[in-house]
């Protein structure tokens, strides 16, 4: 009998939505207004993919304060949010035509649910997107596997005929662990050789190879 199409998962920021900036400023901002050190740029963006809880723990010496700078941060983004979110070229059509052939689709963020909501709504990518698993989906979160299964299961998905495409070494961590096919998106802001060490099986220039490649999984003809 002839096999389901693959089952396609996607990470938000960094992969559909082109939010680096609006992440940092809404970072900036927030050690800002609390007095406090900011750290580098490239010491934030290594957390991005894992939930701000996690990022600002990092950085903060107290749990209290740690809440009350996510407080900070998550007004700052949801004000500017709109004007600062983007889609990354050709997300929108690939979707739409991996849709259109049949795949089943999920998003996989450590964002929060209704944050991701929002994004996907913003971005005229609801249509596609047939399970959101966000921060509060799961009890443990990328790099740990169960955000990718929980997907899975919603999608009624195996882990063979599943991809998950993400640009955080964290998305790859999590995909490999999951026992899906791990795709590394080289448009968001981590560099390829970070991505590397997390040991891809594939790595793609643009999103637009992404309906290429799977049409070869799908065959069994890729490599």
């Amino acid at each position: 009998m002839p096999h389901r199409p693959y089952a396609l998962l996607f990470d938000l920021d960094g992969t559909l939505a082109d939010s680096i900036a609006l992440l940092l400023a809404s970072f900036r901002h927030t050690f800002e207004s609390h007095d406090a050190p900011v750290p580098p740029d490239d010491e934030w963006i290594a957390g991005i993919g894992t939930p701000l809880i996690t990022q600002m723990r990092q950085f903060v010496p107290t749990e209290d304060e740690a809440q009350r700078m996510i407080l900070t941060y998550r007004e700052f983004q949801r004000a500017h949010h709109d004007e600062m979110l983007h889609e990354f070229e050709g997300v929108a059509e690939t979707l739409a035509l991996l849709k259109a052939r049949g795949h089943a689709m999920a998003l996989v963020t450590s964002k929060g649910n209704d944050l991701a909501h929002r994004a996907l709504a913003w971005l005229h990518l609801l249509d596609y997107i047939d399970v959101i698993v966000g921060m509060e989906s799961t009890e443990r979160h990328k790099p740990d596997p169960a955000p990718v299964l929980h997907a899975l299961a919603a999608l009624d998905a195996r882990p063979d005929r599943a991809l998950f495409l993400g640009d955080s070494p964290h998305d790859i961590a999590a995909g490999n662990a999951a026992g899906v096919t791990s795709v590394a998106a080289l448009w968001g802001p981590f560099p390829r050789t970070a991505l590397e060490g997390a040991a891809p099986d594939y790595f793609l220039e643009h999103i637009r190879a992404l309906p290429a490649l799977v049409s070869r999984l799908d065959e069994g003809r890729a490599p």
